[in-house]
């Protein structure tokens, strides 16, 4: 009977290893003495190190130095009083990995008795991806307000815009003063300026949603390169292509696509001088497709860099900053879609966007 009885203990405690083991949470038990003697795989992969270079040793291996006191504190007041604070509760805090990295952790603390001594387990839970994921809710209750606001603002701007730059076109094409024409092309100018402006505006607080199918991303850069030709010719601009055959369709919405990369290349002859060349680059990279653009003008600052993507941040005298914004929303809301900007001073700049391949079994149906 006590065979069978320990044969079955065995086999619970077996299960419940497993368990344990098998969890997305990570289990660290340590004993009185602040060593780990249970760190589970998904412990490992949380804070990055492995089994060998923690277990038997001080807990403070994956701890902050300040932390680590701080918990050995805890442990052995509690050990002298039987009382603690987070035993038995949740609490929030920064962790930090074996890169050095800090993420947000949720752990809760138990305490077991066994033979008169004590162990103490910390449940971690990474909650990295569901900060981000209730920022990104945050941030799409943000812009839907916002989105209204900019509606109803915008509305209310275009109709007298279009009037004014009416009549300034009007007053123009009829007056003989020189002086006076001047002022009535900047002011047509200026109000171009600012229907543009409020273009982006609804643009990016009003996105529109995708039409995903597949698209073929060297025809459409061919058809923008074509588009840009003569902006190009005007500045005597070489623009040069380097198309991967082997690189099928991407899964996107086209018409988001070309505005993505005829935003791009806008920007790249922009910045790039006379006499200047201008590299475009497909290729296939796994399931991925790579799109570089490449120019040889000034370069990017790193502070710049830093803030390209930020709304209203603009290097240009007359620049809306909302162009790279919504260019960088476009590619985000895409499957697999991303965008970088590698770029020294002196030395060109490049951006480089990444789009998920259309599956090779709907590319054959349809």
């Amino acid at each position: 009977m006590d065979k069978i009885t320990n044969s079955h203990s065995f086999e619970q405690l077996h299960i419940l290893r497993e368990a344990v083991e098998s969890t997305n949470e990570g289990f660290v038990t340590i004993d009185e003495d602040h060593r780990v003697i249970f760190f589970n795989k998904a412990a490992e992969k949380i804070f990055g190190y492995s089994r060998e270079e923690v277990l038997g040793r001080d807990l403070a291996t994956i701890m902050a130095p300040t932390c680590a006191r701080d918990h050995k504190g805890a442990v052995e007041r509690y050990l002298k009083t039987g009382k603690g604070r987070t035993i038995g509760h949740e609490r929030e805090l920064l962790a930090t990995r074996k890169n050095g990295e800090q993420f947000p952790a949720e752990i809760s603390f138990s305490v077991t008795v066994l033979n008169g001594r004590h162990f103490f387990t910390g449940l971690v839970r990474d909650l990295t991806e569901t900060k981000q994921l209730q920022e990104k809710l945050l941030q799409s209750e943000r812009l839907a307000a916002l989105g209204q606001l900019v509606a109803e603002i915008t509305h209310e701007i275009k109709n007298p815009l279009v009037t004014i730059g009416g009549f300034a076109r009007q007053i123009a094409s009829t007056t003989a003063d020189e002086k006076t024409a001047k002022k009535l092309d900047i002011i047509v100018s200026e109000v171009r300026r600012l229907e543009d402006l409020i273009s982006d505006l609804r643009e990016y607080y009003l996105p529109r949603s995708l039409e995903l199918g597949p698209v073929d991303i060297k025809d459409l850069l061919v058809e923008i390169k074509s588009m840009l030709k003569p902006a190009s010719a005007q500045k005597d601009i070489r623009i040069s292509a380097e198309l991967d055959k082997k690189c099928g369709p991407v899964i996107g919405d086209k018409d988001r696509l070309k505005q993505v990369f005829l935003n791009l290349m806008k920007n790249a002859l922009e910045a790039t001088e006379k006499n200047g060349h201008i590299h475009l680059e497909v290729k296939a990279v796994g399931d991925k497709a790579k799109v570089s653009i490449t120019d040889d003008g000034p370069g990017i600052s790193p502070e710049e860099q830093a803030k390209i993507f930020h709304p209203f941040f603009t290097t240009k005298a007359h620049g809306s900053g909302l162009g790279l914004c919504v260019t960088k929303r476009i590619v985000d809301e895409h499957p697999g879609g991303s965008i970088k900007v590698i770029s020294q001073e002196g030395k060109g700049t490049t951006f480089e966007v990444t789009l998920s391949l259309f599956p090779g079994e709907l590319e054959t149906k349809n």
